[in-house]
């Protein structure tokens, strides 16, 4: 069996404090893991795998990564789900009786890592808590830590729950003992690690955070989330700001998959930023900006008022050009003021980090003043909250050198003439430097020995060294023998000895006290964080807002109308992505008109026609008018919308196993459920997943519901052709189409929406436009004209169908039905109450006993309890009694 070390022991003590971390455990300038740990973390990080105690029987797996480049691979694993215990040295080695005193310092998580890198610099990392406060209903609340941010929300529902923290892209949720754990491994299954915090500490910051809370909900998920952050990473958490309480009913609601599909932040291919809404609206010039920017698309305003405002600043902003570009030329030079303050707060920020600071505090009172030469009352309130903390700035600039190195504690960074002793220290260390040149030019002269030098190691100290070919040079006894080299001497004088202790004394000394300036300026800097979070948030909306007018005026957008009631009319609306891939050459601009007297827009026409395109254009030019930017259209009037919701493209859901029709299913759902008349619904290509007549029975359903009962502005697209009869009996409903024309046997798409329904799809058209071979697209062609000869033969007939979704006053609505066996058509009798069914043939024809048997058993059967061979089996048995 072999033996325990004392370090080994000790470094299992603490191992077991963190079993669900990586300890990286400080040895001299190595952070070392050991067994499983070093296992799994040479793997990850593709280190060589060593042992210690190699002669015993079970020799210990380890590995490590040298101290100064510790972080990027702290990185590493944290960037993969992991958690990182970084254990240090807790006193000097020479000085340690035993074994070293070590503690765990920090633990990094995937929600409180605070080194984005310049990477990360424009996106937020947030720490989310999650408490269930009754059934069905929790809160939330979350934090970037690098920033302070904090906020809370109570959520009711799992799926809204779900839908919050997808869109904050939160990495981890903390759980106190409430949280169900059936949401639990629901989240784990969407890729956010789990960790938990059931106990509730009291501290001074947890107070602060709370003071604007009114709730016994929003406190408690307040106070685990503070309670985690605090016992993980053991520092001051000074730049937590006062926590704010938001309603998610206060800005425009979109669900996750409404944001994944009009592709607002990510790329639905790619994953990346270009190719969306947020790549084409950032000319943000600060980091903090680029963060504010995504936050805004995230929630789009619904108060009218605040709406306005930002459409008036940006109005100003675009009107006066070179106020503007006095104010980017400004920006430029401010960095991330945010994640600065919370450096210091960390006790992390640096000699450079300062100089940044202050840099960027240099240049508001010019961007003071560039505002004010706007003139403009709007800017009114920021002006008189634009404080410049000047002090901060001038303590700085008296104090550290304009380009201090990385490290705080070697020295070299405070200014001299800044503290009269440290003046001293270095005055000493200078004038004893300058003793050992004319000491060294001394030696040569005398000695006739050109070489010689005097040199420094931190063994040995200071030292006069002699090559060997020229040690007969010497004079005896002039020198104290001190180290042997292979090809020269090193030797001592009484008076070198004394000089050097000098020297190493103020040298010593000088660093000390330098350190120590440093910590007291950095305090000075972190009483002022709140300042510097207010000043840092006004400079972000600056930011956003000029990035919306150089956006504006670059893309000619123009300023909307927005109405009180629920008329909408875009002209020459275009979408802005597409258009600036495109060239505005090349965009086809379209109108959107929906007036009270029409609140769907059912749109027919071929595929890669425009559709699609044209829906998404209008849900952007909402999005981007409800954050207060200009829209790309000629002309704009639109209410405000409380929520958008999206049907487009097909995926499947893998994770939770759930097939394109199901997760389309599932999208309808939510936007029935719940819509209202101030909502605004895109539904692509609904009922395509399933059989002809299931979908479009179920499409036709689903625009009946919309028309009759939830009363929103809806396009809704299709290749459905039987549906434009809907026109007819629903008055709110309007057909338009796509224009596409022939032109000698090829397709030519216009792009260009017209009212109407079209009169075809134009499938095969699409299909040789794929490359699909000449021979498929000939066979196609021959069997669509013998499916149009049939159909024309049993004509398709739209028949009036009571609608059991219908209101208090029940209207008529259309039934599409499909070929009936019969060239007569009849009107079926219409079905009350729950039972109505959509009749697909107009003539039921008798059912024989046979058949009856077969269709009761058929009811009765329990599909998800067989085998696909066991249904089978029972078909096969139903043939040969249907056959008899």
């Amino acid at each position: 069996m072999t033996k325990t070390t004392p370090m080994m022991a000790q470094y299992q003590k603490i191992k077991d404090q963190y079993p669900d971390a990586f300890l990286f455990y400080r040895l001299g300038d190595f952070y070392e893991m050991f067994n499983e740990d070093a296992v799994k973390g040479s793997q990850i990080l593709e280190l060589t795998l060593t042992t210690r105690s190699h002669s015993a029987k079970n020799p210990i797996p380890m590995c490590g990564v040298p101290h100064r480049a510790v972080q990027s691979y702290i990185d590493i694993l944290v960037d993969q789900g992991y958690k990182v215990a970084i254990c240090e040295q807790m006193e000097d080695p020479k000085l340690a009786k035993g074994m070293v005193k070590r503690e765990v310092i920090q633990l990094v998580t995937p929600g409180t890592q605070t080194d984005t890198g310049a990477a990360g610099a424009k996106r937020n990392n947030y720490l989310t808590a999650l408490t269930l406060t009754s059934p069905g209903n929790f809160g939330l609340a979350y934090t970037d830590l690098s920033t302070g941010e904090l906020k809370a929300a109570e959520i009711q529902g799992d799926d809204a729950v779900v839908n919050e923290l997808m869109g904050l892209q939160t990495k981890e949720v903390v759980v106190d003992e409430t949280v169900p754990e059936a949401l639990r491994a629901r989240l784990k299954q969407l890729g956010m690690m789990i960790s938990k915090q059931f106990e509730v500490q009291e501290s001074a910051e947890l107070s602060y955070v709370q003071q604007d809370l009114k709730t016994a909900p929003l406190q408690r998920v307040v106070a685990v989330l503070v309670t985690y952050v605090t016992v993980t990473q053991k520092r001051s958490l000074a730049h937590l700001q006062r926590a704010v309480a938001y309603q998610p009913a206060s800005f425009l609601k979109m669900d996750h998959s409404s944001q994944t599909n009009l592709e607002i932040t990510q790329n639905l291919r790619t994953k990346k930023k270009s190719g969306t809404l947020l790549w084409l609206l950032d000319e943000t010039k600060t980091a903090m900006g680029g963060r504010l920017l995504k936050q805004w698309l995230d929630r789009p305003l619904i108060d009218r008022k605040a709406i306005e405002t930002r459409q008036a600043k940006v109005g100003v902003l675009l009107d006066h050009y070179f106020e503007r570009s006095n104010l980017q030329a400004e920006l430029v030079k401010v960095y991330d003021l945010e994640r600065l303050a919370g450096r210091v707060a960390f006790g992390s920020v640096n000699g450079r980090d300062l100089i940044q600071l202050q840099t960027s505090l240099e240049q508001v009172p010019q961007i003071e003043h560039t505002i004010a030469d706007l003139g403009e009352s709007v800017f009114n309130e920021t002006l008189k909250h634009l404080d410049p903390v000047e002090d901060v700035a001038a303590a700085i600039r008296a104090a550290i050198v304009p380009e201090p190195p990385l490290s705080v504690t070697d020295g070299g960074v405070i200014r001299d003439g800044y503290n009269d002793q440290l003046d001293q220290y270095r005055d000493a260390m200078r004038h004893g430097k300058n003793w050992l040149a004319e000491l060294e030019a001394h030696e040569r002269e005398v000695t006739g020995i050109n070489n010689l030098k005097i040199g420094y190691n931190h063994v040995f100290g200071y030292y006069i060294e002699v090559t060997k070919v020229n040690l007969s040079k010497l004079p005896t006894d002039r020198y104290e023998r001190k180290q042997t080299l292979a090809n020269a001497e090193r030797f001592s004088t009484p008076e070198l000895k004394e000089k050097e202790s000098l020297i190493l004394e103020a040298e010593e000394k000088s660093v000390a006290l330098e350190y120590q300036l440093f910590a007291n300026l950095r305090e000075t800097v972190k009483q002022a964080i709140k300042r510097l979070q207010k000043l840092a948030a006004i400079i972000a909306s600056l930011d956003v807002l000029q990035s919306f007018a150089v956006v504006s005026e670059d893309y000619h957008f123009v300023k909307p109308e927005l109405v009180t009631g629920h008329d909408l009319e875009i002209k020459q609306g275009r979408h802005p992505v597409v258009e600036k891939v495109l060239g505005r050459q090349s965009y086809v601009p379209n109108d959107v008109r929906m007036n009270d007297e029409t609140n769907i827009l059912l749109i027919t026409g071929p595929n890669m026609s425009g559709k699609s395109t044209y829906m998404r254009q209008l849900a952007l030019t909402v999005i981007m008018a409800q954050m207060g930017c200009f829209v790309p259209a000629e002309a704009a009037q639109m209410p405000i919308f409380d929520q958008i919701f999206t049907r487009i493209g097909a995926a499947d859901d893998l994770i939770s196993g759930q097939s394109t029709f199901m997760v389309e299913m599932q999208e309808a759902n939510r936007a029935l459920s719940h819509a209202t008349a101030n909502s605004l619904i895109l539904f692509d290509e609904i009922g395509r997943g399933t059989a002809t007549y299931d979908g479009m029975a179920l499409a036709q359903a689903i625009i009946e519901y919309v028309h009759n009962r939830v009363h929103a502005k809806t396009l809704f697209s299709t290749h459905y052709h039987e549906l434009t009869a809907l026109e007819d009996s629903l008055k709110q409903l309007r057909n338009v189409h796509v224009g596409a024309v022939e032109q000698d046997g090829d397709l030519v798409f216009l792009h260009q929406m017209q009212p109407g329904p079209a009169d075809k799809s134009y499938g095969i058209h699409v299909a040789k436009l794929a490359g699909m071979p000449e021979q498929l697209l000939k066979r196609a062609d021959v069997i669509l004209t013998d499916l149009e000869e049939s159909a024309a033969e049993k004509p398709v007939v739209a028949t009036p169908v009571a609608d059991s979704a219908t209101e208090e006053t029940p209207q008529e609505s259309t039934s599409v039905s499909a070929p009936s066996t019969s060239e007569k058509t009849t009107e079926p009798e219409p079905i009350d109450g729950d039972d109505q069914q959509l009749s697909l043939f107009t003539d039921e024809p008798e059912v024989t006993p046979a058949q009856a048997k077969v269709i009761d058993q058929l009811s009765h059967l329990n599909l998800m309890g067989m085998t696909p061979m066991d249904v089978m089996s029972q078909v096969y048995k139903w043939q040969q009694k249907l056959s008899k």
